[in-house]
């Protein structure tokens, strides 16, 4: 429920009543200072509640807004402001405050830009939209509302509200290929009301029937998987524009888009591999490879954004050059698609589903990742390296969470503390690489079942704890976390491939995606200022240099079809705790009320 409390005298011919009841609000009415005062304690602290001059002329998407966006504690535009129960203690203490200095008298100007002037005197943080064209103001006579009103006339709040629905940094394909359209979708669901959450689901399911259509093995389901899959990216784009069309954010409904998105790649990847078993061809290490090159990716933005997006005097002559060729408006398309984002990396896939082979896709996906994972890390290291930026504690702290370090690596990195104090400040990530080649190089070039794996596991768990034994604040730390996710998901693939027996990359695809989920979750609960995993979560599985070295035993004890068994069972048992886990705390922070987010994610 909401309230909104219109201040001042009514004006005759004034649409306001019935814009705000349209958007969700009951009315109060107040005629002067004192009056909303009064009003204001009545409305239950629960509830948002917003205070609008009477006078207010603008547009209905203005006031949508200004006014209903679940995202800010308190925001507000021309003529109105609004608390939600996180900012209603502030805004009541402007409210007294300007009481007191008014004495109640009847209102000449607007009340509500008094509070919002109150607001910021006190350092609170208000939001503003960005209005753009959009007209939200209080005339102070009649001369001026005809003139206000003449602009609300002038523009189409309806084409403004479908345009603003659209992110508004995209890729190519998803730009001209998909939004022209799919933001007609988002108005429908809306007119329906249908929720970002149901549409961010159908998404998921049709991306999972994609994935049975490939794993039919034939060339009419290879054909409805490429189909579907577009449909599936369709369906993913209008969830956030619908979100954005209807202002629905939720901290639930941005952890489901973020988490979905994974899981129908990854599930996509898994179809074709079945597929491709169908007709006799074992791509399973190439779906295992992509799986991991894609994470590893992901992991190389989210760590580089989490160092560098709070730092101070963050700036470098390559993102200055970044810029210029912002302004020349081919080079912003080209460097957008060579990345590969979602829309691009999708649309290959489908069309590469239909018309080849699994093996020939996974291949043209491979080569495509490989190179934009290149120019992405290449030129992120080029600005870090050429950047004048102080990392803050939180940013170490969370290239720490990201780490995922468990008891092995954290033990070791409480006896290394003082010896990690000497050492230059590029070295953690260069000891984070090597001990992470040490011990996918031994399990590649060593025979399965040997002991050399388990002995570079344990120097892989030691060097991973020198990595992370001081705050992660160098130039080059933010690879520290990608480093380590590369070490274990290929440790993980190339002692499955060596086992050589039916089923072992099946279940290693498995263990992986069960742990990249946990890593996914890690990033989504920092982006969402909710602060890692629990400890104890953490230490259950093990951190990536226990999981690791339970692999690596796990290989040297058993027999190759034992070795397979184990791997099941052990990607089941994380999956099951990390599902649980993340479930219950995501579902507890939205019915517990917790701000909303919206996470633009990867670019589409």
């Amino acid at each position: 429920m909401s309230t909104a409390i219109l201040t001042g005298q009514p004006v005759p011919g004034s649409s306001i009543e019935a814009d705000l009841r349209s958007l969700g609000f009951d009315l109060r009415t107040a005629a002067d200072a004192a009056e909303a005062e009064t009003v204001l304690a009545e409305v239950p602290g629960d509830e948002r509640v917003a205070l609008v001059d009477a006078r207010f002329v603008g547009h209905v998407h203005a006031l949508r807004l200004g006014l209903t966006d679940p995202r800010f504690p308190l925001a507000g535009i021309p003529g109105a402001v609004t608390a939600q129960p996180a900012g209603r203690q502030a805004l009541t203490r402007a409210m007294a405050r300007e009481n007191s200095a008014g004495g109640g008298t009847t209102l000449v100007d607007s009340l509500a830009d008094r509070i919002l002037t109150a607001l910021d005197t006190d350092g609170t943080g208000v939001h503003r939209p960005e209005l753009g064209s959009l007209v939200a103001a209080v005339p102070a006579d009649p001369q001026a509302r005809n003139e206000a009103r003449q602009a609300v006339a002038d523009v189409d709040d309806e084409a403004v509200r479908l345009k603003s629905a659209v992110k508004a940094r995209d890729g190519f394909f998803t730009t001209y290929c998909i939004s022209p359209y799919s933001r007609y979708i988002a108005r429908w669901c809306a007119r329906r009301g249908l929720t970002p959450n149901q549409v961010t689901t159908a998404s998921l399911i049709t991306a999972l029937i994609a994935a049975a259509c490939a794993a039919t093995g034939t060339r009419g389901g290879f054909v409805a998987a490429g189909v579907l899959l577009i449909a599936s990216f369709v369906l993913d784009c209008t969830d956030g524009q619908l979100a954005r069309y209807s202002l629905q954010y939720s901290t639930l409904g941005a952890w489901l888009d973020a988490t979905f998105d994974r899981a129908k790649e990854y599930a996509y990847y898994a179809g074709l591999a079945l597929g491709a078993a169908r007709g006799g061809d074992d791509v399973w290490a190439l779906a295992l490879g992509a799986m991991v090159l894609q994470t590893c990716r992901h992991v190389v933005d989210f760590s580089f954004n989490e160092a560098n997006h709070d730092a101070t005097a963050n700036t470098s002559p390559t993102a200055a050059l970044s810029d210029k060729l912002d302004s020349v408006g081919w080079t912003v398309w080209v460097r957008r698609m060579i990345v590969l984002p979602i829309g691009e990396r999708w649309a290959m896939i489908a069309v590469l589903t239909a018309v080849t082979t699994p093996r020939i896709t996974f291949y043209a996906l491979l080569i495509g990742c490989a190179f934009a994972a290149t120019y992405t890390t290449a030129g992120r290291v080029l600005r870090s390296l050429t950047r004048k930026a102080r990392r803050t504690d939180r940013a170490a702290g969370a290239l720490a969470d990201l780490a995922d370090s468990g008891p092995l690596a954290q033990g070791f990195s409480e006896a290394l503390k003082k010896p990690a104090r000497g050492l230059p400040g590029f070295t953690a990530p260069v000891i984070a690489l090597l001990g992470g080649l040490a011990v996918v190089l031994t399990a590649a070039l060593t025979d399965f079942g040997g002991p050399w794996p388990v002995v570079a596991a344990l120097g892989y768990a030691l060097t991973s704890g020198l990595a992370v034994a001081r705050p992660l604040k160098g130039a080059l730390d933010w690879l520290v976390p990608p480093f380590l996710r590369a070490a274990e998901y290929g440790t993980v693939l190339v002692l499955a491939a060596k086992a050589d027996v039916n089923g072992a990359l099946p279940a290693a695809f498995g263990l992986v995606a069960a742990v990249a989920y946990h890593h996914y979750d890690t990033v989504y609960r920092i982006r969402g200022d909710a602060g890692a995993p629990p400890a104890w979560l953490v230490r259950s599985i093990g951190g990536h240099e226990g999981r690791t070295l339970l692999v690596t035993v796990l290989a040297a004890l058993l027999t190759a079809s034992q070795f397979k068994v184990a791997l099941t069972a052990l990607a089941v048992a994380v999956a099951l705790v990390v599902l649980v886990e993340s479930i219950r705390f995501w579902v507890a922070a939205h019915q517990g009320g917790a701000p909303a987010v919206h996470d633009e994610g990867e670019p589409a």
